[in-house]
């Protein structure tokens, strides 16, 4: 959130845009203004239409109703060349660029084909370039030897070489690390600074605040409402939180970040009026989480969410590990537990990201986080356990019980679960109907089936039940489920994951692409799991929701754990530097 800027002629103005799909209206009416020096943060739910709009601006689809205007003339985008003619450059969450090329040969990549590129002449504009806005990039330097932050900066390189004077950030911050994030920043800033328009799409409400100049909030693909510089100058961040949470969904909320209620599980102890104890039971942590989860809770003298007879506590044999913060070593945290999940030098072949010597234990009722830059191994960290990829060494014990040797459907039917990221390609079938899909681990047992013939009747009524405890909107439970929106397909796969008798459940970005409604109630499933004695593995790119919903935070970096540190108010400088290997 900046200080208020001087009225400007407009960039690019977007007027009474319509975009139709069957059976869709995807954009009614809608109206976006982007003006130089501004960083213009789009904000919405999933399904607002988001997506559809900027796609629009970038030339990937054209809209049936409206005009767009640059510089005051209206103009026809009908191609992404087309776009960054008019001085349109898109930025995409996932990188563009060719891993194996330099990064000058990513920058010459797209120029004339007629035409030999200028190399020299590139190199001098680049570092002009680089010098102009505050960053250093060695054009020579092969791309995939970069992180993803320095990636980013080099695609956004590449749009301005082109001149664009409009700039298209996708979820820019999605894949970063902290310190990535906060570098992205200061470079908008810079940008906007040298005039150019920037459009930051985003699910985060907190980046909103702190980065955007004026923020436009769409719902159901309509515009409802723009708070602009001047406004946005005048409230400080918990009102601002608030009013857009109030335009997104017509409620009021309670925090960005997740206020420290929603920290605390169905367990968590009220100090302000304790329960009595009585003297047949005397005052002892309960099994469960006794404490209150989050940054900033006083975490060296809360247990592990361990039997109350076997509490783990930090002692002289256990130090903090000098230059790493609070950071233990994976064998030394719950080394008293009575661990339900318990990974002992986990070695995976992968051509793409081994994985080398992982350990780690996970108690009941606690959720363990495990941070990274994406591609850092932890799909194949969580394949590795759900028993979907082989493993060339270690052990794999489900409550002390070794389940390495077991198939998919043994380890789910002993309660270690799988609620994948990918929701459509791997968590379910886009076109079997809902009620296939609950059951899909359980294709040809009993008592969904008996004797090979499928019992409709039990799967509809079980279907039924999930629906309802679950809140799985549908039309009807024969509904493809390819057809549910991100956000009801998440709770189809929770419903599937979480009923009957779940002992450690896997969650692989459980709320990547939700919007904040739909990821603040997959977070509430997963405490109310923990709470009821589930051990969680929350795998997530995102910073914030491990601080806000972790018990302890593990760092996952080139295969590797490389640490894992209590969450107390040193975790987040402690986890970011062991991200970005610091």
């Amino acid at each position: 959130m900046t200080a208020a800027q001087p009225r400007r002629d407009p960039l690019v103005s977007m007027r009474g845009i319509t975009k139709r799909f069957p059976g869709v209206t995807a954009n009614e009416n809608v109206d976006l203004v982007l003006r130089p020096g501004e960083v213009h943060v789009l904000l919405g739910e999933n399904g607002a239409g988001k997506s559809t709009l900027v796609g629009m601006l970038a030339g990937l689809q054209q809209p049936d109703a409206g005009t767009i205007s640059i510089g005051g003339r209206s103009e026809r985008i009908d191609s992404p060349g087309r776009a960054l003619a008019f001085g349109i450059g898109t930025v995409f969450q996932h990188s563009m660029l060719v891993p194996s090329l330099s990064v000058l040969d990513n920058l010459a990549l797209g120029g004339s084909w007629w035409r030999k590129p200028d190399r020299a002449g590139l190199v001098a504009r680049l570092r002009e370039m680089c010098r102009d806005i505050g960053i250093e990039v060695d054009p020579d330097v092969v791309v995939g030897s970069l992180s993803l932050g320095e990636r980013q900066q080099v695609e956004i390189l590449r749009a301005l070489l082109r001149g664009s004077q409009v700039l298209i950030l996708d979820e820019a911050t999605a894949m970063l690390t902290p310190k990535g994030a906060e570098d992205l920043g200061v470079l908008m800033r810079r940008l906007v600074a040298r005039g150019l328009g920037v459009v930051l799409i985003t699910h985060k409400l907190n980046e909103a605040v702190t980065y955007g100049d004026r923020i436009s909030v769409l719902r159901l693909g309509r515009n409802v409402g723009e708070i602009g510089p001047t406004a946005l100058a005048s409230l400080d961040r918990k009102s601002a939180t608030d009013e857009i949470v109030r335009l997104m969904f017509g409620v009021d909320s309670r925090s960005t970040t997740e206020e420290a209620s929603d920290r605390r599980d169905a367990h968590a102890i009220n100090t302000s009026n304790p329960p009595p104890v009585s003297e047949e039971q005397p005052e002892s942590p309960s099994p469960l989480w006794r404490g209150v989860r989050g940054e900033g809770r006083d975490a060296l003298t809360d247990a592990f969410l361990c039997p109350p007879t076997q509490v783990f506590q930090p002692s002289p044999l256990t130090p903090l590990h000098k230059g790493e913060g609070n950071s233990f070593h994976a064998s030394e945290i719950c080394a008293a537990c009575s661990a339900a999940l318990s990974v002992e030098h986990l070695s995976v072949d992968d051509p793409l990201m081994p994985l080398a010597d992982i350990s780690l234990r996970v108690a009941p009722g606690e959720i363990l986080g495990i941070a990274g830059i994406d591609g850092n191994g932890q799909k194949q960290f969580a394949e590795a356990l759900a028993g979907q990829r082989p493993v060339r060494a270690g052990t794999i014990r489900l409550d002390g019980h070794q389940v390495g040797q077991l198939d998919v459907a043994a380890r789910h039917a002993l309660g270690l679960r799988y609620v994948t990221d990918d929701r459509l390609g791997e968590g379910t079938v886009a076109a079997f109907p809902l009620a296939i899909n609950l059951v899909l681990k359980e294709i040809g047992a009993r008592p969904f089936w008996v004797g090979g013939w499928q019992r409709s009747a039990t799967i509809d009524t079980h279907a039924r039940k999930l629906v309802a405890d679950f809140d799985i909107r549908t039309p009807d439970i024969q509904t493809p489920i390819g057809k549910l929106s991100g956000g009801n397909i998440q709770r189809a796969l929770l419903a599937r994951e979480l009923e009957g008798p779940a002992r450690v459940v896997i969650f692989a970005k459980p709320t990547s692409g939700l919007d904040a409604q739909n990821a603040q109630a997959t977070r509430r499933r997963i405490r109310d799991a923990a709470a009821s004695g589930v051990a969680a593995l929350l795998i997530s790119t995102d910073l914030e929701e491990l601080l806000a919903v972790c018990d302890r935070i593990a760092v996952m970096r080139q295969g590797r754990i490389v640490g894992v540190v209590l969450n107390d108010g040193m975790a987040r400088q402690c986890v970011g530097e062991m991200m970005s290997g610091a």
